[in-house]
């Protein structure tokens, strides 16, 4: 799959919360925990587990940083 995206990060699913229409999905990517709200559709169409290995790909129009002060 070639896709236009920069930010691609590659990670293993974690966590798999349900709820009635959206699913929380937790990732690992080397040691971060990033979590995606997907439909529970699309977790089904995917084939997603705990275990999975997959590419987050972060597409956003903003971008923001904070330091701790």
């Amino acid at each position: 799959m070639k896709i236009s995206a920069r930010n691609q990060l590659r990670g293993t699913v974690q966590e798999i919360t349900r709820g009635e229409a959206i699913a929380n999905v937790a990732v690992d990517v080397a040691g971060q925990r990033l979590v995606a709200s997907i439909t529970v559709e699309a977790v089904e169409e995917l084939g997603l587990s705990e275990g999975s290995e997959v590419m987050v790909v972060i597409k956003a129009s903003d971008v923001m940083i904070a330091t701790g002060e």
